[in-house]
């Protein structure tokens, strides 16, 4: 059995290879991708693995980056340390998970269900189906973020979700612009803030911002295939550019609204 993991920490990735040999000294892991970049890159030139095992928190973004960039018709085992709402998804859609940190029974319970059922009774088709439904699952199902606690200073200031324009990224800082124009230090990386985000009301443009579709303007084709977002509050107009690779999902995440 021919093996993919995606995860961005060696160790985790190394103990995963050492409990999938002790499992089956047959399972070959064709190789360790350790980020969204170079999962994709290698998915495009090599044959596609018999199982993935996809770490969803990655450096440059999550694992469903991943599927939105190349296709994907093998089943995947996600690990997560995402709450049991998201665990719930992956149950009632049949692709299984590992809850970090997880333990010999853990992975042996999972490839169980894998060798179960995957192999003896599901086709390519209905392999893909199975793992969109999931992906689309976790994220519809999880409770988002209703607020953060802002530090100003020595006081604690309370922003809500709903007033908060866009989170940017400036300097390896991250940093939020809420409706009244002002901008604030979070000390969470856009990684983590995206995993806590209603995906129907915050898109992310690109590596350095996630916009809230609330307070978007004018909406323009920009150089090199992209689009420019035009955002205005008090005292501050910011112009948002959708990067290329994510203009085809921006499109379809402002049909899902008209």
């Amino acid at each position: 059995m021919n093996v993919l993991i995606i995860e961005d920490e060696p160790l985790a990735a190394e103990k995963l290879i050492n409990m999938l040999k002790a499992y089956d000294k047959n399972i070959s892991v064709q190789n360790v991708c350790s980020s969204v970049a170079s999962a994709v890159k290698w998915l495009d030139v090599n044959d596609e693995p018999d199982l993935g095992f996809f770490d969803i928190q990655l450096g440059d973004g999550t694992s469903f980056d991943i599927f939105e960039e190349t296709p994907i018709k093998f089943p995947v085992i996600f690990t997560t340390a995402y709450d049991r709402f998201a665990i719930k998804a992956f149950k009632v859609n049949s692709v299984d998970y590992l809850l970090k940190p997880f333990e010999d029974a853990d992975l042996i319970a999972a490839m169980d269900k894998f060798q179960n059922i995957h192999l003896s009774q599901i086709q390519t088709v209905d392999v893909l189906q199975t793992v969109e439904s999931a992906v689309r699952a976790l994220k519809s199902e999880k409770k988002y973020r209703e607020r953060f606690v802002i530090t100003v200073g020595q006081h604690l200031r309370v922003v809500y979700t709903s007033d908060i324009v866009c989170f940017y990224s400036e300097e390896k800082n991250t940093f939020i612009l809420n409706n009244e124009g002002r901008s604030y230090y979070l000390y969470q990386s856009l990684n983590q803030v995206e995993e806590e985000l209603d995906p129907k009301m915050f898109f992310r443009t690109s590596r350095k911002e996630i916009l809230n579709f609330k307070y978007m303007g004018d909406i323009v084709n920009y150089a090199r295939n992209r689009l420019k977002v035009t955002i205005e509050v008090p005292g501050e107009k910011r112009e948002i550019i959708v990067s290329k690779e994510r203009v085809k999902t921006f499109r379809e995440w402002l049909e899902s609204f008209y």
